[in-house]
């Protein structure tokens, strides 16, 4: 017999008290550290017309959010996560027309004297259609039709972000392959997404025929490891390296054109791909394919680097050859990560006191309310206060994976390591851009970067988290 939903109001269930309090914490941390951020010693009144007034207005207004969203009966966020999700993409798609341009992206809508960035909504309504559209009786990831559903829903959104020209929100989306490996996505488009992420970035630090070689290597040991058995690598070496030997004295002997070894490697692994798929066969090494076919793709991703490498705007190219090392530019595009650096340095082990960062106070590192705000951190409060910072959040995102854990609902679990994932990428790229491991995207810390939108969308995340975690345990005690 099917258990009976109990009335799981919040008066009837029990609330997880422990991620409200973590929650309540960082918030008050952070607009602790924003008002540092934006202090001025020379206003001796409390401004609500600052950056940290009108911050403080929307802490109100996302808690009063929050209390509703406790109130209402989940149910209705299975029935409302189409509506939600179209909604917010309409308005996503009317900021092309209607939007305001702000450092070169066109993100976002006013509404009299209140601007929002749907961007930043957009990520709540896609953890609820994945959830919904994940949660049908019957769906697999191993299906290609669900596959495809899956990145629609993550894939509409993503477009826009590109026409916004936002790319460091879409990379946030990237956040939802945690969940979808909770839930069972093929480990072979991890290893894809690991090998051209491996690629794209060593081919700054390594020349093309180093790089050519690492990738047959890697290649051919993969598929040695598999096996188990000599044999199976050095049919794989032996099988590319004859055909490719072959095709480039050919090309070279007609054409008299010395071709580049990545581009001969890329037309030879094509044309000994059904030879090699035939030697494999006759070996019955019947995963041969696979990685042929790893290989002949990393081949033209290098091939192609060039050319994706040059339609990014300046300032991301610069941002990506500082980050890795290839220039060093502390005067110009890598000002504000140096600047960053040095903030987060000079606190030491346990800062330098609230209110008396000299980075912070003198307006050394630019937009330290939003991107840069964990120099604040770091700056007032030392590696002590920082590591403080940086294990609440890790509670808050274990919470939110124990809740996914403990649901009786797949709705819930999907939902809550959705919300996860988009916390720890968060953190993670924020955290690290301030630190010079990851380049500059503009991706905010949760309820401490200055920004309504945010902190509400932040807000709604985690309290339709709590909701469901109600629901589902008024469910398993039913």
């Amino acid at each position: 017999m099917t258990a009976r939903r109990k009335n799981s109001s919040v008066l009837h269930g029990r609330v997880d008290w422990w991620t409200v309090g973590i929650a309540l914490v960082l918030m008050a941390l952070g607009w602790v550290n924003l008002y540092a951020a934006v202090y001025d010693e020379t206003l001796a009144a409390f401004d609500m017309g600052s950056a940290y007034g009108r911050q403080l207005v929307w802490m109100g207004a996302s808690l009063a959010v929050a209390l509703v969203v406790m109130l209402v009966d989940d149910k209705y966020y299975h029935i409302l996560a189409w509506p939600i999700y179209v909604a917010v993409l309409v308005l996503m798609i009317s900021t092309l027309v209607f939007g305001r341009d702000i450092n070169g992206a066109k993100a976002w809508l006013d509404f009299g004297p209140v601007r929002i960035q749907p961007t930043e909504f957009m990520k709540f309504a896609v953890a609820l259609a994945l959830a919904r559209v994940m949660s049908v009786f019957g769906f697999s990831l191993k299906r290609p039709r669900d596959l495809f559903r899956v990145a629609l829903i993550l894939g509409l959104p993503v477009g826009v972000m590109f026409l916004q020209h936002d790319v460091g929100s879409a990379v946030v989306y990237a956040s939802f392959l945690f969940m979808l490996y909770r839930e069972g996505l093929n480990r072979w488009i991890y290893i894809v997404m690991g090998t051209v992420l491996a690629l794209f970035f060593g081919s700054f630090w390594i020349t093309e025929t180093g790089l050519l070689i690492v990738i047959l290597a890697g290649c051919a040991a993969g598929f040695g490891l598999t096996y188990g058995a000599m044999k199976a690598p050095l049919v794989f070496l032996a099988s590319v390296a004859l055909v490719s030997v072959l095709a480039w004295a050919g090309l070279t002997f007609l054409t008299g054109v010395d071709w580049r070894y990545y581009w001969v490697l890329l037309v030879t692994s094509i044309v000994a791909l059904p030879v090699c798929i035939a030697v494999a066969y006759a070996h019955r090494l019947r995963r041969f394919w696979v990685f042929i076919a790893l290989f002949v793709g990393s081949v033209a991703f290098v091939s192609a680097k060039d050319m994706v490498f040059e339609r990014l705007d300046l300032h991301q190219q610069k941002r990506i050859l500082n980050t890795l090392g290839v220039e060093t530019d502390t005067q110009l595009w890598g000002y504000n990560v140096n600047q960053s650096k040095i903030a987060i340095g000079s606190g030491g082990l346990t800062g330098k006191g609230y209110l008396e960062g000299t980075q912070t106070k003198f307006n050394f590192v630019p937009f330290q309310s939003t991107d840069f705000i964990f120099c604040t951190v770091g700056e007032e409060w030392g590696f002590v206060g920082a590591v403080v910072v940086l294990a609440l959040f890790c509670a808050l995102i274990m919470r939110l994976v124990a809740m996914g854990e403990r649901a009786q609902e797949s709705f819930t679990r999907i939902y809550c390591y959705g919300v996860a994932g988009v916390f720890l990428l968060h953190v993670l790229i924020n955290v690290g851009m301030t630190i010079g491991l990851v380049p500059v995207i503009g991706i905010p810390l949760p309820f401490f970067s200055y920004g309504g939108s945010s902190f509400l969308a932040f807000t709604i995340l985690l309290v339709v988290a709590l909701r469901l975690d109600l629901g589902s345990g008024d469910l398993a005690a039913a």
